[in-house]
C-alpha cells in the first residue's frame, strides 16, 4: 500500500499552525493534526494538505480576494 493510498502525505515536508503560522518540519509518522504548535499550542495541519487549501480558501473569500 502507498502512502497516498494510506491517506498520507509522504514524508518531508512541513506541518503549519493556522492560528499564528509557525511551520515546523514534518516528522514522518506523526500526522500533523496531532502535532501541537511550539509557539501557541494550537493544533498544527500539514502544509499543502487538503485541509490546509481548504483553510486558504475561506480565507480568500473572508477577505474578498
Amino acid at each position: 500500500m502507498t502512502e497516498s493510498e494510506r491517506g498520507g502525505s509522504g514524508s518531508g515536508g512541513h506541518c503549519i499552525c493556522l492560528k499564528c503560522g509557525t511551520k515546523v518540519i514534518h516528522q514522518p509518522g506523526v500526522p500533523c493534526k496531532t502535532t501541537k504548535c511550539p509557539a501557541c499550542g494550537a493544533t498544527m495541519l500539514r502544509e499543502g494538505s487538503a485541509h490546509h487549501q481548504a483553510f486558504l480558501d475561506r480565507q480568500k473569500a473572508k477577505d474578498g480576494r
